[in-house]
């Protein structure tokens, strides 16, 4: 189709597009070199004809600067609908207080792109759609140069630049790898957008499946999180909680929630501009209490607060930039809390983030991106996550022993050390007499030696039961909270149900030592190399067993054998 066919010229100066519309076969779409053509040849005809009202009387309508930038003169211009029908180029007009730049994105076929501009998702995608009516395979592409998209974007209305013409490209296609692109500020001309995507492996879940998985939570805001299990927490801007779903299903979820169309917010921002942290912003002076999460303001620009060291007396903050550039000793006030603070030295940190926000899956295990952080107990030794400081973790390895083949609320379970097939009740001895109602006892080395760097300083439960041997010969169910190693020894603190006994009685970890609350039972700890344990099941209820007596491996399962004892 000509050209003069789609477009009509006013005698007001008004050129529009009066083609087919988009998605309809037939529509119209030409480089600003073929308007600029067009409209010089017009322009030197000796009589207006038709809807082109222009002529050799007329004023000069358009200008080349190169064959990619076009400024139309005088009162000579188009609308958003004629733009969208324009690419290869830059169209300028009322002296260049109006501007649309040229896009081009080298990336596949089919890839679907959203730009973020002025800090939200460009609701009219017109540019991942085709004139007969294909979407998601690129405007005015060029596959032999491998351009999926050209298209114009305006960039400079009533002589304000929009964002200081800033530009982000995206593609979040559910089921693809996600990636950005940012263009800082657009020139005139093309401007190059390399957004690319292909089938991700790790993310081939129907998305109304993971759609249902709502009970995948995160807390937001400043979070201290001791991932490697040192006594010192780092410190992240969210704690994610996987709850009985896989790692991988984490990654798949967080992609669900940045999606392409998502309707979800993260840190009060809609899904699919959320990008996690681009800057971490030194402050002084808080005054007021600051909301995690909250828009913050300053005289040049907007950002989310995602994090900050302590919302009445902070220190440094963590936000996403929206809109305009970075603070610069200017006052930050919070849009909620109504809270302010001088900012300091700002660190970019957008070269931190990952397309998608979390990070990396191999499909058993996530390279976390920097500052997101996943509750302990949810990671294992393969998982990274990376802090605010910008220094990445790992957890312990991690091991789950289980018990199965157990009724609810019948069968008694307990889980203790092993020495040759039978229950070590001597693995530990009391280094000092206890009595009644202590909340602390302290062990020496039994059969098993103690001290700083033996196995039961790491793989002890963090929390759990012990058996005492009491000075009348039983062993009793003492509960602990907590736990510390020495030298030679280790002491229990946090105690429940101490009793009176005497230095040299034996005490021995019960690693289950409950009555079933489920069809299995298990405990969770850190696994130092290879320990037997004892596994004993009863019930000797309105269905008695016979006890069932074996071995299990710390980290494995046994299922315990149910034989009738009638």
């Amino acid at each position: 189709m000509a050209i003069g066919n789609d477009f009509s010229i006013a005698s007001n100066g008004d050129i529009r597009y009066i083609g087919v519309s988009h998605g309809a076969s037939g529509a119209g779409y030409y480089t600003v070199i073929e308007l600029h053509r067009w409209l010089q040849d017009k322009a030197d005809d000796a009589s207006a004809s038709g809807d082109d009202i222009l002529d050799i009387t007329s004023t000069t309508p358009s200008g080349r600067d190169t064959d990619n930038i076009i400024n139309l003169l005088g009162a000579y211009n188009i609308d958003q609908t004629a733009s969208e029908h324009l690419y290869d180029g830059t169209i300028l007009q009322n002296s260049g207080a109006d501007v649309w730049d040229g896009i081009v994105n080298y990336g596949n076929e089919g890839i679907n792109i959203q730009l973020i501009q002025n800090g939200a998702i460009v609701s009219n995608d017109f540019w991942n759609s085709l004139p007969d009516g294909e979407t998601l395979t690129g405007l005015n592409r060029d596959l032999v140069q491998g351009i999926s998209h050209r298209f114009l974007i305006k960039t400079i209305t009533a002589g304000v630049p929009i964002d200081n013409k800033r530009i982000l490209g995206i593609s979040r296609e559910f089921g693809k790898t996600y990636t950005e692109f940012n263009i800082n500020a657009t020139a005139s001309g093309n401007n190059v957008l390399a957004l690319v995507n292909a089938e991700d492996p790790n993310n081939q879940t129907d998305s109304a499946t993971v759609g249902g998985w709502t009970t995948i939570t995160n807390v937001e805001g400043y979070q201290g999180i001791d991932i490697n299990n040192d006594g010192t927490d780092e410190y992240y801007f969210s704690q994610w909680n996987r709850d009985t779903y896989t790692i991988n299903q984490l990654y798949e979820r967080a992609k669900y929630l940045t999606r392409v169309g998502t309707a979800e917010t993260l840190y009060g921002l809609s899904g699919d501009i959320f990008r996690g942290i681009t800057h971490e912003i030194a402050i002084s002076s808080p005054s007021g209490t600051f909301q995690e999460p909250e828009q913050v303001s300053w005289s040049g620009g907007t950002g989310q607060l995602f994090a900050i060291d302590s919302v009445i007396a902070g220190t440094v903050m963590y936000i996403q930039l929206l809109t305009g550039s970075t603070p610069n000793s200017e006052t930050i006030t919070g849009a909620t809390s109504g809270a302010t603070a001088t900012s300091g030295t700002v660190i970019d940190r957008t070269s931190l983030i990952t397309q998608p926000f979390l990070g990396t899956s191999t499909g058993t295990a996530i390279t976390g991106a920097y500052g997101e952080g996943v509750e302990r107990l949810d990671l294992t030794a393969s998982d990274k996550v990376t802090d605010l400081s910008n220094s990445t973790f790992s957890p312990p390895d991690y091991r789950v022993t289980t018990v199965g083949g157990i009724v609810s609320g019948e069968d008694r379970v307990l889980v203790a050390p092993s020495n040759g097939g039978t229950l070590e009740d001597g693995q530990f001895v009391l280094s000092v007499g206890t009595t009644s109602g202590n909340s602390s006892l302290t062990v020496g080395s039994g059969v098993e030696t103690l001290g700083t760097g033996t196995q039961s300083a790491t793989d002890t439960p963090s929390s759990g039961t012990i058996r005492v041997l009491d000075d009348t010969g039983v062993y009793q169910r003492v509960t602990y909270t907590g736990f510390s190693v020495g030298a030679s020894d280790m002491t229990f603190t946090g105690l429940s149900g101490c009793p009176t006994a005497t230095s040299g009685n034996n005490v021995y970890i019960s690693y289950i030592d409950d009555i079933a609350s489920g069809s299995n039972i298990t405990f969770t700890t850190i696994y130092n190399g290879a320990r037997t344990l004892f596994a004993r099941v009863r019930d000797g209820g309105t269905s008695p067993i016979k006890t069932f007596e074996n071995t299990v491996a710390l980290g494995a399962s046994i299922s315990a054998i149910r034989t009738p004892d009638a």
